[in-house]
């Protein structure tokens, strides 16, 4: 089975005022660390999306040599960003399944993404998806038979809907550091206190 990654990395993190995009956490900024944990994993091929300001996202990361795509609509929300780096992984790698992940969910790391490929295959389910704070989200992994419904969503419609729409389909795992948000500064402060 041929995996893809799609790093979503748009939206313009207007909340916090900066973009969240190019934070340093680690060592590195979010953009490259989703990137280290993409390449470092099994998957086959990935994709950053970029939409606000991709210029300047584009500093944050070695753009020559890593592939990204360029959502204009943006602004129209999630779903039109999960299209444009699924529409690209179709085109150019012709992927069995995918992986969406956000580029702030600092603690996604290889390992999660290697189990979301490994689960997968063991439960015989179309979808695995993270488990946190009582509900199902990203990073989640998506067989190809539901590429179809994913590019049907609008606005900011995300994978939820089609892990909760599919739920019969669904095989969870426990990721409770997925719940960890970035939205404001002292959301960054307290992350700079957590330990792995």
């Amino acid at each position: 089975m041929k995996t893809g990654v799609i790093i979503l990395a748009a939206g313009s993190s207007s909340r916090l005022g900066r973009p969240k995009q190019l934070i340093e956490f680690q060592g590195k900024n979010f953009i490259q660390k989703a990137i280290k944990e993409a390449k470092k994993s099994k998957a086959d091929s990935f994709v950053v999306v970029l939409g606000w300001n991709p210029d300047l996202i584009k500093t944050g990361f070695d753009s020559d040599k890593i592939p990204y795509v360029i959502n204009e609509n943006w602004e129209e929300g999630m779903a039109s960003s999960m299209q444009a780096g699924l529409r690209f992984l179709i085109e150019k790698e012709h992927p069995d399944q995918v992986i969406l992940m956000l580029v702030d969910q600092p603690f996604v790391d290889s390992k999660l993404l290697d189990r979301l490929i490994l689960e997968k295959e063991n439960s015989g389910k179309g979808i695995v998806a993270c488990s946190y704070l009582k509900t199902l989200g990203v990073p989640a992994i998506f067989d190809q038979s539901y590429f179809e419904e994913m590019l049907k969503l609008k606005g900011s419609e995300g994978a939820k809907k089609v892990i909760m729409k599919n739920s019969a389909d669904v095989y969870a795992i426990d990721f409770p550091l997925g719940a960890v948000d970035l939205d404001t500064e002292g959301d960054l402060e307290r992350l700079k206190n957590w330990e792995i």
